[in-house]
């Protein structure tokens, strides 16, 4: 693993998982969204990681109507890195979920390296009343539904974002096995390091929230890429804070955010992503580690620089 002097902070800013009923502090608009991003990069995250919602019912979309409105106005604001999805939401094509990396063609997308059961549907339980009738279906289905990222799909995803566009990865590894399929593709000579590697922990179907998991996976990767990746982690709902905690004190990098988790504490609502921020760079201060600019975070990953993205 390559381990800086500094740890960058990544933020999840609303992601597809989590719905409207679940928070009122959730961005849904653009305004939302911007407002939100652009208050984590000043509380010191130096990516966010982005999807978008139809503004009029807050469900996931890959619009590209809907990233220009959010896109351009985050950039005028802060000097962040702008990391997209090409998940998208469940259900959606790859057409779909590529077209905003198409018009953007940024200097970072997130990258899944396998099929998995994604299920997010116990997460319906504690909603008491829904604002939208698509939330309780959305949730519900993904019981029966597979999050599909094939060798196929996610060769497409490097040859047309990664290789047309000088565009660099962020691979979302959810279980060991996803390690391995990376491994594959690097050693096909698909991809150049520095690998940035974001493991995730507790999403039912990927690999569980305890922390002897963590050494686990970065044992592994350790033996297949050296010291050619960066290690960054998150892990779902309570969880959250323990296990970028950990991934700082192995000289990784974190990751928060209301995509992952919708509180602070326990009990606690997170009224914004930048209170997550905010708490992650308050526990790395307390163990004497600086956080990276987004600058420091280019160099380290190898990006490609914000002058030479399409927005």
């Amino acid at each position: 693993m390559l381990r800086g002097d500094k740890a960058i902070i990544s933020c999840a800013v609303t992601g597809s998982i989590h719905t409207p009923s679940m928070s009122p502090h959730l961005p849904v608009t653009p305004d939302e969204i911007v407002a939100q991003a652009v208050g984590a990069a000043r509380a010191g995250a130096a990516i966010l990681h982005l999807h978008a919602r139809d503004p009029v019912d807050g469900r996931p979309t890959q619009s590209v109507e809907v990233f220009r409105q959010i896109l351009p106005r985050i950039g005028e604001q802060c000097d962040a890195v702008l990391n997209l999805t090409t998940g998208g939401g469940m259900g959606m094509s790859m057409q779909e979920r590529l077209a905003p990396a198409h018009w953007a063609r940024p200097e970072l997308v997130s990258l899944n390296m396998g099929s998995m059961n994604f299920g997010v549907f116990q997460a319906a339980r504690g909603v008491k009343e829904w604002r939208h009738d698509w939330e309780e279906p959305y949730l519900l289905g993904s019981a029966g539904g597979i999050y599909a990222n094939t060798f196929t799909q996610i060769e497409h995803i490097i040859r047309e974002v990664g290789d047309a566009y000088g565009t660099r990865f962020e691979f979302e590894c959810y279980d060991v096995g996803h390690l391995y399929t990376l491994a594959h593709f690097v050693r096909e000579g698909h991809l150049k390091p520095p690998y940035f590697i974001q493991m995730i922990f507790g999403i039912l179907g990927g690999i569980g929230a305890d922390l002897d998991n963590v050494t686990h996976m970065v044992r592994i990767a350790d033996r297949l890429f050296g010291d050619d990746y960066r290690l960054s982690v998150f892990a779902a709902g309570r969880h959250q804070m323990r296990f970028t905690t950990l991934s700082a004190m192995l000289g990784g990098n974190v990751r928060v955010g209301l995509e992952d988790n919708l509180y602070l504490g326990k009990g606690v609502r997170a009224r914004s992503n930048a209170e997550q921020v905010t708490r992650i760079r308050e526990i790395l201060a307390g163990l004497s580690i600086d956080i990276a600019s987004p600058d420091e975070a280019r160099a380290m990953l190898k990006l490609k620089g914000r002058p030479v993205t399409g927005r």
